[in-house]
């Protein structure tokens, strides 16, 4: 369960903070000020800090820095009234996760700080890998080393030291976010902010808000200034995951961002410019979108300079095993279970099965599996994917009738072969005959089909 720390001056503001949280699920503690406030955070690991900007003796800024002292990683969103919203903005930039500005809606904080807690939670599980790429060429084994992923961390090395638009294409779950990471850490911005939005995951007439920001009076509900992600962002790098699901009269103004290195805000009129890399990423086809109207043919190529494909998962089938045990050392320390192991029968069907969902649908079968598995061995028992023969396995999610077909006639072949090998009692040569193949025929498909004729 989550722990959460308020530091506020005000009682009333504390109390309904914390009742809040707690019926959120989350475990609180509140201060009244800032000394108290880091004097809790190194008796305790908290996964979130909420803090007021303006409080007496020590205010929110010297809170944010000197929790950053304590934890880098740790998530801090800071609250703050109308008139000093410049603060919040300042604040963004010395690491504050994000800023809410008082009166807010408590379902609006919620949602801020489930995005922070999933925030914490990546970087956390990325830190060993940011470690990695900063000391060598390639990537760490959470990776791969297949010859494919070489040539992505080659391109990414090589990449990340200048500041060109970056579109990173691949398969969900491939692991996009990782690489933009990746690049910006790399990059001589690394010290800067490295800001993330899914623009599939916001509706289509908010995104523009949240991207470039508004003015006040620009809409009902718009009662300050709001700052944009790429304003936060300003002399770092800004990801914008889902490209693809970008609006299309929204494309034209993030073009414009790119060529000219400025925008307005919704409701402005003054040009604010800025200093972002960008690094986009999607699962889509842009040049069929393209195609369709869908989407900007010069929006792509100004995003497209420097293109990186990320290969799914089944395309690099030695990754596999490698993957899974860094999951499995992953969760069992998460979950405090003693360190298991991967069957022999395991890793024979991880390494035959599609994965349609790429590693983050291993990552999820790695978690299943240490639940479920109460021994030293992680077996197929374990494990959703487990099929029930292994031509089943290599038959995909998503197949085309073609495929299906080939899939069908396979086991149907199988099945007529071991029925007739168990007529003549394993007799090869009378097999053949009756199946009205020749020997080799017969021989190449029980090896195929990895028929035991000595069982059969």
């Amino acid at each position: 369960m989550p722990s959460i720390l308020v530091v506020d001056d005000k009682d009333s503001m504390r109390t309904m903070l914390s009742q809040t949280l707690v019926e959120d699920g989350y475990v609180v503690d509140t201060v009244e000020d800032g000394k108290k406030a880091i004097d809790m955070a190194r008796l305790k690991n908290y996964d979130l800090v909420l803090t007021d900007l303006k409080m007496p003796n020590m205010d929110g800024l010297e809170v944010l820095s000197s929790l950053k002292d304590i934890d880098q990683d740790m998530a801090v969103i800071i609250m703050t009234a109308y008139g000093t919203v410049e603060s919040a903005v300042s604040a963004m930039k010395q690491g504050a996760f994000d800023f809410i500005t008082k009166p807010f809606d408590p379902d609006h904080l919620s949602m801020l700080i489930e995005r922070a807690l999933e925030n914490r939670r990546l970087l956390a599980e990325n830190s060993l890998l940011r470690e990695e790429l900063a000391q060598n060429l390639g990537f760490s084994e959470i990776i791969g080393q297949d010859d494919k992923m070489v040539e992505v961390s080659r391109l990414v090395q090589k990449v990340a030291a200048s500041d060109t638009s970056v579109l990173l294409q691949g398969e969900s779950g491939t692991g996009k976010e990782l690489f933009a990471r990746a690049i910006h850490n790399l990059s001589p911005r690394r010290d800067k902010s490295y800001v993330a939005i899914n623009c599939a995951a916001i509706p289509h007439e908010l995104l523009e808000n949240e991207l470039f920001g508004s003015e006040k009076g620009a809409f009902t509900s718009s009662v300050a200034r709001k700052m944009g992600k790429f304003e936060i962002a300003e002399g770092g790098t800004i990801f914008l995951d889902e490209i693809g699901d970008m609006d299309i009269s929204l494309q034209a103004k993030l073009l414009r961002v790119l060529q000219q290195k400025s925008f307005e805000r919704l409701g402005g009129t003054k040009p604010v410019s800025v200093n972002v890399r960008v690094i986009a990423a999607t699962n889509m086809d842009l040049n069929e979108m393209i195609k369709k109207k869908a989407f900007r043919e010069d929006l792509y190529y100004r995003l497209s300079v420097f293109p990186i494909t990320i290969p799914p998962l089944r395309e690099r089938r030695g990754d596999v095993k490698p993957l899974a045990e860094y999951f499995i050392t992953k969760y069992c320390r998460d979950m405090k279970k003693p360190l298991k192991s991967l069957s022999r029968e395991a890793v024979a069907i991880m390494e035959k099965y599609h994965w349609p969902g790429n590693v983050r649908e291993l990552e999820n079968t790695i978690e299943r599996s240490i639940i479920l598995a109460e021994g030293k061995k992680i077996t197929p028992d374990h494990m959703a994917i487990r099929l029930s023969t292994t031509s089943e396995i290599r038959l995909r999610e998503g197949a085309g009738l073609k495929e299906i077909g080939s899939h069908a006639q396979r086991q149907a072949e199988r099945a007529a072969i071991l029925r007739v090998l168990s007529q003549v009692r394993g007799n090869k040569r009378k097999c053949a005959e009756v199946l009205k193949i020749d020997y080799t025929t017969l021989f190449d498909k029980i090896k195929r089909y990895e028929i035991d004729a000595n069982q059969s």
